[in-house]
C-alpha cells in the first residue's frame, strides 16, 4: 500500500480529516538525537489551520502526543510514535457530497478504486494527513541541522503576479514575518491583497512555492533510479493541490546555449565549486555541494463557495455548492510543507550515504 514514504528514515501515517485522530509511526530515525515537544510543535503550528484571514478557519491546535521512541528527551532509535487528536471536525459541512463527486477533487476516484469513500472533508485525501509529514520533517530539519543543512521555502508567486529576484537577493529569515511567508514586503502586501480578494469573491487561486536547501554536501542521490531530484520531485508531487515540480533552471533552460547553461566548475579556497548553479545543485542525480534549489506550482483550492456542474454516484447530471471552511489559497500554509517533505528526502538519502562509508 502507499501509506508510507522513504527507505531508512521511512514515515508511515494513518487517519482521516474528521476521524479520531491522525498519526504517524517514524523508523529508521537515529539515536540520541536531542527533541523538544515544542519544536515539533512550532513546525505543526506553522501548517494548522486558523491562523489568518487568508487560510481555513478551522480550529486545531494541532497539539502533538508522543506514544513512544523519545527518552529523557532524546530519540532512542526506536520507532517514533505520534498523534494528533481531531477536534474541531464540522462533519455536517460535508452532508451535501455523500452522493455527489465534487470538482477536481479525490471523490469519484476513491469511490471507484474502493468502492467506498469517506466523504467528510476528503477522508484520507485531505490535506489534514499532511500534518503528519510536517512532525516527521520537523524531527528530519532537526538532524540536518546538526550536519549544517539547512531548508527554507517561502511563497514567490500567486496568481499572476510574482517576486522576479533571484532568492540571493532576498533575506529568506523575514518569512515568517507576515501571514503569506514572503521575505519581500512589497510582494508580501500584493499577495495577501490578491488573495483576501479571491476569498471575497468566494474563489480561489493558486501559487509557487520555492526551497532553498544550504549546506548540502557532495554526495547524496543514487545513481539511475534513485536520483536525488527524482524523488524530491515524487515527495513535492505527493502534496496535495501540487501540479509541478522543476529544479535549477528548470523550465526555463530550453530557452537556454548549452555554452551558457553548463556550470562551470572552479577552485575557491581549495574547494571544489562552480561558477554557476543552473543545475540546482545536483548532477547526475547526486548533489554535488551547491545549493538545492526548486519551485512546487500549486493549484488553485478546488472546493470553491459557488455553485458548480458535477455528477452523482447514480451517474447523473447535478448542481453542487461549496460548504465548509477551506482555504482561499493553499500556498501560505504549504510553506512548511515543503519543507517538511524535503527534510525527509535529505535524512532519508544522508543515512542511506553512511552505508556506502567503509
Amino acid at each position: 500500500m502507499s501509506n508510507s514514504f522513504g527507505k531508512i528514515y521511512k514515515i508511515s501515517t494513518f487517519g482521516e480529516s474528521h476521524g479520531e485522530a491522525i498519526g504517524i509511526i517514524i523508523d529508521g530515525c537515529p539515536a540520541g538525537l536531542k527533541i523538544e515537544t515544542s519544536e515539533i510543535q512550532k513546525e505543526l503550528d506553522r501548517r494548522k489551520p486558523g491562523q489568518s484571514k487568508i487560510t481555513s478557519q478551522r480550529k486545531e491546535s494541532d497539539e502533538i502526543k508522543f506514544l513512544s521512541g523519545i527518552f529523557e528527551g532524546k530519540t532512542t532509535g526506536m520507532p517514533i510514535g505520534l498523534f494528533i487528536t481531531n477536534k474541531d471536525q464540522k462533519s455536517s459541512d460535508y452532508d451535501h457530497v455523500s452522493q455527489k463527486y465534487r470538482p477536481s477533487h479525490a471523490d469519484y476516484t476513491y469511490q471507484k478504486k474502493y468502492k467506498v469513500r469517506d466523504y467528510r472533508g476528503g477522508g484520507r485525501s485531505s490535506a489534514r494527513e499532511t500534518a503528519n509529514w510536517v512532525a516527521a520533517g520537523a524531527i528530519a530539519k532537526k538532524f540536518l541541522s546538526t550536519k549544517k543543512i539547512f531548508i527554507q521555502a517561502y511563497v514567490s508567486k500567486v496568481g499572476n503576479i510574482g517576486i522576479e529576484k533571484n532568492y540571493k537577493e532576498l533575506n529568506l529569515d523575514n518569512s515568517e514575518n507576515n501571514i503569506v511567508r514572503c521575505p519581500d514586503n512589497e510582494y508580501a502586501s500584493k499577495f495577501i491583497n490578491l488573495i483576501d480578494k479571491t476569498r471575497k469573491n468566494r474563489d480561489t487561486i493558486g501559487g509557487i512555492i520555492t526551497c532553498i536547501i544550504k549546506g548540502c554536501p557532495v554526495g547524496l542521490g543514487e545513481p539511475i533510479f534513485e536520483k536525488l531530484h527524482a524523488n524530491l520531485g515524487k515527495a513535492m508531487l505527493t502534496i496535495n493541490a501540487v501540479k509541478g515540480f522543476e529544479f535549477g533552471s528548470g523550465f526555463s533552460g530550453v530557452e537556454m546555449n548549452g555554452s551558457k547553461h553548463n556550470d562551470q566548475f572552479q577552485i575557491v579556497n581549495k574547494k571544489v565549486n562552480t561558477k554557476t548553479n543552473y543545475s540546482g545543485g545536483i548532477q547526475g542525480g547526486i548533489s554535488n555541494g551547491e545549493d538545492i534549489y526548486f519551485n512546487v506550482a500549486f493549484k488553485p483550492v478546488s472546493t470553491i463557495m459557488k455553485k458548480q456542474n458535477t455528477i452523482n454516484n447514480k451517474l447523473e447530471e447535478v448542481k453542487i455548492d461549496g460548504k465548509g471552511r477551506h482555504d482561499p489559497c493553499v500556498v501560505p500554509r504549504a510553506v512548511p510543507i515543503v519543507e517538511a517533505m524535503a527534510a525527509n528526502v535529505l535524512i532519508d538519502y544522508y543515512l542511506i550515504n553512511l552505508k556506502h562509508k567503509i
